[in-house]
């Protein structure tokens, strides 16, 4: 019977009704002010509740879920905290994957004020190759469209280098949700002569500009690769060790701190590195958004010189989800909290005592006590920060890169349930514990600032290099001699 199911697809240009839309809304509002740790911590009670009344204020008129979701964004983000984003619903999701919609064809990486394409969804586009400067989409300048698209992404206070990651990854997604696309698109850029040049781009359209193969006959053998092959191939892409053999240096690239059985392969790794004397180790961490806690723990243990603590303060509002049948999942978390946070303090907060008193030693066994380069990004978020954090400062650690995603004063995290509207069934993420991992660093709502600064440049795109490890690298021969 299942087999012969037809599942319905969801029209993503469905209308709800202001009462449908408003009793979303309310429900999330309600949801936040009773259940999320810092909704006020960056911007103050006054300012939230006049974005929220606004918004409701504007339900004036049916909407889809694509036009409602961008509202709620809007108010969301005004709360400045990085883990309370906003997903469209599983079904809106779903139907647009199969849609194939025409789509903004130019991939770009965004920093400061500048924008440079990385590639074109057209094959053998000979105007806008990669390294291409960009001046202005559509009589807007840079500054101008990404000031636009940053209005709808959530960060951690003011660590506006996590909006500049989220817009790189994804340009086409953001550009539309911020202006919507036309068919035609006027663009200004530098040619190879740095002159200079205005020209129309359409969109890329999947259904019609896609090459089909259909019909293609090939004596060409594929290998299809097995589950275990397509398990270490992902494994791979979330971690990774290389050996420098001429600079004894390790490189080991964490892309998360979620999955990859980093337990076995943190302690494979510092024993390879042991066993051939390496004295040099870079991290890459620009990919890390974050994850398990206890994993980038572990990996602290290996190279922090002393014993640390996670955090000074990990404290929610209350162990019992208020409003709870728009919480998913709740129980679980119920749970959880009954057991590792169960007794009121004097601040009214429940804590999360594990974290704020265990005192975590460094291991003995394989310990690295040479010399550390962590290199850090935007998107180095969450618990990233947490390992950042906890060994910086050290004599033989050094950061390079650009300003983490990551709040370096604390965020709000640790479980993170999501409040799923009873109506359009959008999704918010509902960060439950309040972190501040140490209270002597300013809040000033600033990400983690790198002890050697490298930016991007539209010249490094163009070519190929990668200006942070070949900083590394230099600063590794220059020790070396």
């Amino acid at each position: 019977m299942f087999s012969c199911r037809t599942a319905a697809i969801h029209d993503i240009n469905k209308k709800y009704s202001v009462e449908e839309l408003r009793e979303d809304f309310t429900a999330l509002r309600n949801s936040l002010e009773a259940n999320h740790p810092s909704l006020y911590w960056y911007t103050p009670k006054d300012s939230i509740d006049w974005y929220f009344d606004n918004v409701y204020s504007n339900i004036t008129d049916s909407m889809t879920e694509d036009a409602f979701r961008n509202r709620v964004a809007w108010a969301i983000s005004k709360i400045k905290c990085g883990h309370t984003s906003v997903r469209s619903s599983k079904r809106y999701s779903n139907a647009v994957s199969r849609a194939q919609q025409p789509v903004f064809p130019l991939a770009i990486k965004a920093w400061d004020d500048s924008l440079v394409v990385l590639s074109s969804a057209f094959r053998g586009d000979s105007i806008f190759r990669r390294g291409t400067v960009l001046l202005s989409i559509n009589y807007k300048t840079p500054r101008q469209l990404l000031d636009s698209m940053f209005q709808f992404i959530s960060t951690d206070g003011n660590a506006i280098n996590f909006k500049n990651q989220i817009t790189s990854f994804n340009f086409g997604y953001a550009y539309k949700n911020a202006f919507g696309l036309d068919s035609m698109h006027l663009v200004s850029f530098l040619d190879s002569n740095k002159q200079v040049k205005t020209v129309f781009i359409r969109n890329y359209d999947p259904k019609t500009d896609t090459v089909s193969r259909r019909g293609r006959r090939t004596t060409q053998q594929v290998q299809i690769p097995t589950k275990r092959e397509l398990r270490e191939a992902r494994r791979l892409s979330q971690r990774s060790i290389t050996i420098d053999t001429p600079l004894n240096t390790a490189y080991i690239r964490v892309a998360t701190f979620s999955s990859g059985k980093l337990k076995r392969f943190f302690r494979k790794s510092f024993k390879t590195i042991h066993q051939q004397g390496i004295t040099n180790v870079v991290f890459d961490l620009r990919e890390n958004g974050g994850g398990n806690i206890m994993s980038s723990t572990r990996l602290s243990q290996y190279l922090a010189q002393k014993p640390f603590k996670l955090a000074d303060t990990v404290a929610a509002i209350s162990r019992r989800f208020k409003y709870g049948q728009y919480i998913r999942p709740s129980l679980a978390y119920k749970i959880s909290m009954f057991f590792t946070s169960n007794r009121k303090r004097a601040d009214g907060r429940y804590h999360f005592a594990y974290f704020e008193n265990h005192t975590f030693k460094p291991k003995k066994k394989f310990h690295f006590d040479g010399d550390v380069y962590l290199i850090q990004g935007g998107y180095s978020f969450s618990a990233t920060t947490l390992f950042i954090n906890s060994i910086k400062g050290q004599s033989n650690v050094t950061v390079l890169g650009e300003e983490t995603g990551g709040g370096s004063y604390g965020n709000s995290a640790v479980h993170l349930p999501q409040i799923i509207l009873p109506n359009t069934k959008i999704r918010i993420v509902l960060p439950v514990y309040r972190l501040v991992m140490d209270a002597s660093q300013p809040k000033n709502g600033r990400g983690i600032i790198p002890d050697v600064e490298i930016k991007p440049s539209s010249a490094a795109i163009r070519d190929g290099v990668d200006l942070k490890i070949a900083a590394v690298k230099e600063m590794i021969r220059k020790k070396k001699k």
